[in-house]
Parts: C-alpha cells; sequence; structure tokens
C-alpha cells in the first residue's frame, strides 16, 4: 500500500471521543457529582458521556439510575449555564421512579421562577416531559407556573410552556382544558413560534367538539395570522373541516336503503303416504 493510499484511508476514518467507553467506568467517574468542591468542565464530559451511552441503547438499572439521578441534581445548586443545560438533558433522559419525581418537581419549581428565561423555559419543558411519562396526577401541583408561562413576555418561555400543553394533554387532558383563555391569549403574539404552537394547542383541546373547531377555523379565516406557521397549520385544520361537512352532507343527501323484499314462502311439503296403504302383490 502506498503512503498516499494510507493518508487517504486514515482520513476516511471517522474518530469517535466515545470509542471503547465502558458503562461501569462512565458511574464510577460519575461520582464526582457528590465532590464538595464542583469541577464544571469535568462534569460536562460525564455527563455527555452517560448522554452518549444512552442514546447507543445501553440501559441504567433501577439503582444506577437513582445515584446518577441524586449526584445530577446536586449539581443544579451550580451556576454553571453550559452544565445547567446539560443537566435539564440528562434528567429528562433518565426517566426518574414516581418516587424521585417529587424531588424534580422541587428542584425544577425553584428554576421555573428563576429570573434566568432559559432557565425557566429548560425547567418547564423537562419537568411537563418528566411528569408526561411517570406521573401525571402530579400536574395540578405545578398548574399555576404553567398557566403563567403561557403568557410570558419571553417567547421562548412562553412557546416551552404551549408545548408542554401539546405533550401533556394525552395524559391529563382535563387539567389542560382549564387553559383555553391562557391559549387563545397567547395566540394573538407576534411571535411566529407562539403563534403556532397556541393553534396546535386549542386544536388539541377542541378537536372532540367539530362545531367549536369550524369556530375556531372561521373565525382565525377573517383575521389573518401573522405566523406562516401557524396559517399552514389553519389550512390543514380547515381542510380536514371541509372534508368532516362534505362527508356528512353526502349523508344526508344520499337515498335510504331500499327494504329488501321478504322471499315468498316455501310450499309445505305433503306427508308421504303410510306403507301400508300400498298392497302387497305376491307374484
Amino acid at each position: 500500500m502506498s503512503m498516499a493510499t494510507r493518508e487517504k484511508k486514515d482520513e476516511d476514518e471517522v474518530y469517535s471521543p466515545f470509542q471503547g467507553l465502558q458503562k461501569s467506568a462512565v458511574l464510577q467517574d460519575s461520582r464526582c457529582f457528590n465532590d464538595r468542591e464542583i469541577n464544571p468542565r469535568r462534569c460536562i464530559a460525564i455527563i455527555t458521556k452517560i448522554l452518549w451511552l444512552l442514546a447507543q441503547g445501553d440501559r441504567l438499572t433501577p439503582l444506577e439510575t437513582t445515584e446518577v439521578f441524586f449526584g445530577v441534581t446536586k449539581l443544579l445548586q451550580h451556576k454553571d449555564q453550559q452544565m445547567r443545560r446539560l443537566i435539564y438533558l440528562i434528567l429528562k433522559e433518565l426517566k426518574p421512579s414516581p418516587e424521585e419525581v417529587i424531588i424534580v418537581c422541587a428542584t425544577l419549581t425553584k428554576d421555573m421562577n428563576s429570573k434566568v428565561d432559559l432557565n425557566r423555559a429548560n425547567a418547564i419543558r423537562v419537568l411537563s416531559s418528566i411528569i408526561a411519562a411517570t406521573d401525571p396526577a402530579l400536574l395540578p401541583q405545578i398548574e399555576r407556573h404553567l398557566k403563567q408561562a403561557l403568557v410570558d413576555r419571553n417567547s421562548f418561555v412562553a412557546a416551552s410552556a404551549l408545548v408542554s400543553g401539546v405533550r401533556l394533554m394525552p395524559v391529563n387532558g382535563e387539567v389542560v382544558k382549564r387553559w383555553v383563555n391562557e391559549v387563545q391569549t397567547a395566540l394573538q403574539s407576534d411571535n411566529n413560534s407562539v403563534q403556532y404552537h397556541a393553534l396546535a394547542l386549542l386544536h388539541q383541546i377542541k378537536k372532540q367538539d367539530r362545531l367549536a373547531v369550524s369556530k375556531v377555523v372561521a373565525s382565525l379565516t377573517r383575521t389573518p395570522l401573522k405566523s406562516p406557521l401557524a396559517q399552514c397549520l389553519l389550512i390543514r385544520f380547515a381542510k380536514k373541516v371541509m372534508e368532516e361537512d362534505t362527508g356528512s352532507e353526502r349523508d344526508r343527501c344520499s337515498p335510504p336503503p331500499r327494504p329488501r323484499t321478504p322471499a315468498p314462502p316455501h310450499p309445505p311439503l305433503l306427508p308421504s303416504p303410510p306403507l301400508a296403504s300400498f298392497p302387497l302383490t305376491c307374484s
């Protein structure tokens, strides 16, 4: 093999910094989460390795999940923003048990009241994902924070709350349906993302009532939406309403089916004569 061919082959090979990574070694290194002096750079590298292992299909045992979970929650006391974003991501991927979700709610609720909009939005998205996947009955505990976030001035916070509503609607729709007024207020936003997600959530809330969906589509066609994404979504909803109306109109106009005439009854069979009525003749 020539030198040029060998160099080209080396360039084509993809180098992965996680090649040969062992789960046991990563979990051993994750014990540094409990150190008194936190090293954000080292913790970021370890969290990234854990996320890579989870993405590759590796599964943590319940005991390993609990140990990593409690170690990661302690890192929330640090103010490093890059590490905090990875913490939100790994909390969502770990899928804690229902007992541990209570601790998550207490921890992330503080971030939902933070002055940093980025932390508020990420905490809303992560907490709603965890509640939807583990224990939807905990939704009323954070409902007040979500309703306030729906009409927040920051578009990222409002969009995160709307996405959370879409995610929570299938598991606890009775609570989400109480947010109609806030969702309709968010629909008047000038932000494209907020308006799009508000329309999606409003449709999720009203989709069981065909008349209500028709009224929403009719009102929004008279007052055009500013968001191109919301306009595309509105076209889809309008098409669906028209198809349903056409189908119901066709059912009303179609003639009723003709009644089937019963077949004439078969004539009764005559009984066969007894054998004694036939004379026996001898040749």
